[in-house]
């Protein structure tokens, strides 16, 4: 009973210090920016899906849940995201952010990025305890999911917004 005791202490110990490790969103914010700016000036990836007015890249944890006009529905797990393209909007447009950016007064990160013609940008916003909206996009496109973790995500998000090439 003794050894349990101190296994079961040595395991509580353990999770209170690795919880107080666990960095947040705010410490990571300059990390995060940089990595999605990267991906954003990098190569897009080859695209491996279509819609009647797109071609894209999904990653292959991704899967297409539902499409409507406009919208694909996308899974990761248990994971959802929202990708929504306005065909008419070119790369270097700002409308789909500047509608975007008014929703909300306020957000933790509002990023943008420039290249070679095209306007990207990370949105995110915390609404309660490690959840937070995110908002990636490029041009007409935009994706949109709640998670907890903004870092893996909003790379994965860029690099599905980087590759989507109107019809």
């Amino acid at each position: 009973m003794i050894k349990f005791r101190r296994a079961f202490g040595l395991v509580i110990v353990g999770v209170l210090l690795l919880s107080a490790c666990s960095a947040s969103f705010s410490e990571h914010k300059a990390e995060i920016k940089e990595q999605v700016a990267t991906t954003f000036e990098s190569q897009p990836e080859k695209t491996n899906n279509s819609t009647k007015d797109i071609e894209y890249y999904l990653p292959s944890s991704f899967k297409v849940e539902e499409e409507t006009p406009n919208n694909v529905l996308l899974k990761d797990g248990s994971k959802t995201f929202i990708l929504f393209y306005n065909q008419h909007e070119k790369e270097d447009s700002k409308v789909v952010y500047d509608s975007t950016v008014k929703q909300q007064k306020e957000w933790d990160a509002n990023e943008t990025f420039t290249k070679d013609g095209k306007f990207g940008y990370m949105l995110v916003k915390q609404l309660k305890e490690n959840r937070y909206q995110l908002i990636v996009g490029i041009g007409g496109v935009k994706l949109t999911t709640e998670t907890e973790d903004v870092r893996d995500d909003a790379e994965a998000m860029m690099d599905i917004a980087n590759s989507v090439k109107i019809k």
